[in-house]
């Protein structure tokens, strides 16, 4: 029997990502409401029919109901999109969560991995809501300006139970995006967060000139590290080197529009990490997850150069040329 797709969808988050996700939903006929933490800033997203800070550029759906009423957020809701950035996910559920209807799934778009408690998550949601709540992840090369275009994409719907994945695929999928599923939500999460931190990486590449074939090693050598850490924590190899691995990895060093990418350039051309965040308004994930996944390697024993680098870049103040010079000396070794 195939998978039926869900019929109405609450969308918890405003940000570009929830806002393209609610215009695909609406156009396929799902019954979506959109959810904010800021009632103000909702209200004037359904008034101008437009995310002006996120999205900017494209007409949201008539059909899309804007709700900032927490107890009236995910009434009849079969199906809920967390699309909170990964660092305010707890607070955003505590919340929530005496207004969440029980058995009802969460799929999280959120890329990243918590500060304090180097939680997924996926892990995030059943820490808050409790562990009996099925969740999953959708992730992939997914930037959002290229899916209100409807340029053609692709993702992957990860979740432990294979019926819930196969649900969230039929649900997402349309002539422009094509879902595919996983059962290893361990490799999707890590890799959908540690691929920000290499895009930082990515964009200092470009910053300070270094070339084309220093951004290729990158992503071959940022690609290895992110794989050893997630082999250690119980990932499955082939997670990598596929959609939410290699094909985000891609994406996100290469895109002009990636902010992670673009917030590294600046950090390249000479700018401090409060100037190069403070040019955007968006969440930069691969900042606060590159402390996490320096933590994490630590833990489990793991190798990561070129995280440690970005690392001592960010928050240790050492020259970007010093780092890359540091890299570059590193003792031969087999590939």
């Amino acid at each position: 029997m195939a998978p039926s797709e869900h019929r109405n969808v609450t969308i918890v988050g405003d940000g570009g990502m929830g806002t393209v996700l609610s215009m695909l939903l609406c156009e396929k006929g799902i019954a979506t409401r959109m959810w904010g933490h800021d009632a103000a800033q909702l209200a004037e997203i359904e008034r101008r029919r437009e995310n002006v800070k996120f999205l900017p550029g494209y007409r949201l759906p008539e059909t899309l109901v804007f709700e900032a009423r927490d107890d009236r957020a995910m009434a009849g809701a079969d199906l809920i999109v967390s699309a909170v950035p990964c660092q305010y996910m707890r607070r955003v559920w505590k919340r929530l969560k005496k207004h969440t209807p029980a058995g009802v799934p969460i799929v999280s778009v959120a890329k990243g991995i918590e500060n304090d408690t180097l939680q997924r998550p996926t892990q995030i949601i059943a820490d808050v809501l409790g562990s009996g709540r099925a969740a999953a992840v959708l992730s992939g090369p997914t930037i959002a300006d290229e899916l209100a275009r409807r340029l053609p994409a692709t993702a992957c719907a990860a979740a432990e139970d294979e019926e819930l994945a196969r649900s969230i695929q039929q649900t997402f999928t349309c002539p422009w995006l094509r879902v595919y599923t996983n059962v290893d939500v361990i490799g999707v999460e890590l890799a959908g967060a540690m691929k920000n931190v290499i895009a930082i990486a990515a964009g200092i590449i470009d910053g300070v000139g270094a070339g084309d074939n220093a951004k290729a090693a990158l992503l071959a050598r940022g690609l290895a590290e992110i794989t050893r850490l997630g082999l250690a924590m119980g990932a499955h190899e082939h997670t990598f080197a596929g959609l939410t691995g290699l094909g985000d990895l891609v994406t996100t060093c290469i895109s002009p529009k990636g902010r992670n990418r673009s917030f590294g350039e600046r950090i390249g051309r000479g700018q401090t990490l409060e100037q190069a965040r403070g040019a955007t308004e968006s969440v930069v994930e691969g900042i606060s997850t590159c402390q996490s996944v320096v933590a994490l390697a630590e833990r489990y024993g793991v190798e990561m150069p070129i995280t440690r680098a970005v690392y001592e870049v960010l928050f240790q103040g050492k020259p970007v040329k010093s780092a890359i010079e540091d890299l570059m000396s590193r003792r031969p070794k087999a590939e």
